[in-house]
């Protein structure tokens, strides 16, 4: 797991972006930057930077935040499980990396997708490394 400067990454990050990431705050929906994009590129950690979803793997769920069907291959992220709404239990995403809270996985909700998984993921905890044209 990468080393991170709370007081560092607490200064380049905007408030909300912190919130998300470090104190596991959700943004609200249909506010994200990333919620409808279809740019191309890939999907980073906003924290570490690490990658984490390839804009390949994006749909439009109608959530109110984006939604992928998979992360990148390989340990991109890791899945915690969340009892935080009990009796619900969700699986909370972070990322891998830094370990910094990324969003939720649910499956099973019948989108047309490959995997019948939504990852649930905030905009704030991410930036887009869009693909050149």
């Amino acid at each position: 797991m990468s080393e991170i400067n709370e007081d560092e990454l607490k200064a380049r990050l905007d408030p909300l972006s912190y919130s998300v990431l470090r104190e596991g705050a959700t943004e609200r929906p249909f506010t994200g930057e990333y919620t409808d994009t279809d740019k191309v590129g890939s999907y980073r950690c906003k924290a570490c930077g690490n990658e984490l979803f390839k804009s390949e793997t994006k749909f439009h769920s109608g959530c109110g935040w984006p939604s992928f069907y998979a992360p990148t291959a390989g340990d991109a992220v890791k899945l915690i499980e969340d009892r935080s709404l009990a009796p619900r239990i969700r699986t909370e995403v972070r990322c891998s990396k830094c370990d910094s809270h990324l969003g939720h996985v649910f499956s099973g909700e019948g989108y047309d997708v490959p995997t019948d998984e939504r990852w649930c993921i905030n905009s704030v905890a991410l930036y887009l490394e869009e693909k050149p044209a």
